[in-house]
């Protein structure tokens, strides 16, 4: 391929995850309030005026209004426009790691789910169904279509890692959870964590799923440690899980199977 085709092919993928950004801020802003993500079209949320398709060009409407809604100069979020420039980048990084593989279309779902939880949980405290359930099913059904999603070549044994997946990874927090209920007198974490890992898991198989939990244990325990010694305060202040969850998933979809390599390599000497 040549080097102005693939800047092309990039320059797409990059604008294609801009406008899965734009949309992932409608259900960010929607589904936790249980509002459709169809009906009403995007509007203003100070003054409800209709938000026209020029001025809901992602990435470049937010720069060229500054930042505020045309109609009643009302302040919009900055969280809107990092969410499109993530999405965008994220799309962009799988596209380069797996191009043209069949995969790389699969992964920008999850990324999309993702980011989806990961901002909501930030903003809520909840993953909602439509995300955890439909994950479950959307992994299942993308293992049945992609053997390959599974490492595998029939769809009998990828269907079967996919159930392997998401029950690894549900039951496994499920245990955390009640263990740590136990331990510390109160609810250490949401079913919304459990349903979302097992949604991971049925994506990306049981290795997945164990080293996502791993992953977010020990990035979740540094950021917890970091605010306890910065702020003062106590282990129980309140921290979503699920966007540690899903920087677990992140970093297997990026490294994950070259660390599982290098690790058992070393361990091997």
């Amino acid at each position: 391929m040549s080097y102005g085709l693939r800047l092309y092919f990039d320059f797409v993928v990059f604008l294609f995850g801009a406008v899965v950004g734009s949309f992932l801020n409608v259900c960010i802003h929607r589904m936790p309030r249980e509002e459709s993500i169809v009906n009403p079209p995007s509007h203003c949320p100070h003054c409800n005026e209709r938000i026209r398709w020029y001025d809901n060009i992602p990435l470049v409407s937010f720069i060229v209004l500054r930042g505020k809604c045309r109609h009643c100069g009302a302040s919009i979020s900055p969280r809107y426009l990092f969410i499109e420039l993530l999405t965008a980048s994220l799309f962009l990084a799988v596209w380069l790691k797996y191009e043209f593989q069949w995969i790389a279309p699969i992964y920008w779902v999850l990324v999309g789910g993702l980011l989806a939880s990961t901002f909501i949980d930030f903003e809520h405290y909840i993953i909602p169904n439509e995300i955890t359930y439909g994950g479950i099913l959307v992994g299942i059904a993308a293992s049945l279509l992609y053997p390959p999603l599974q490492e595998v070549e029939t769809i009998g044994a990828s269907v079967l890692r996919s159930l392997i997946g998401g029950l690894t990874g549900g039951v496994t927090l499920l245990v955390i959870a009640f263990v740590g209920e136990k331990i510390f007198k109160k609810e250490a974490m949401g079913m919304g964590d459990v349903k979302f890992i097992a949604a991971i898991g049925a994506f990306l198989g049981w290795k997945a799923a164990l080293f996502a939990i791993f992953a977010s244990s020990l990035i979740g325990g540094v950021v917890g440690l970091m605010l306890v010694v910065t702020s003062r305060k106590g282990w129980g202040s309140r921290i979503p899980y699920g966007p540690y969850i899903a920087l677990g998933a992140l970093l297997w979809v990026f490294f994950g199977r070259e660390f599982l390599r290098w690790y058992f390599g070393y361990l091997n000497g």
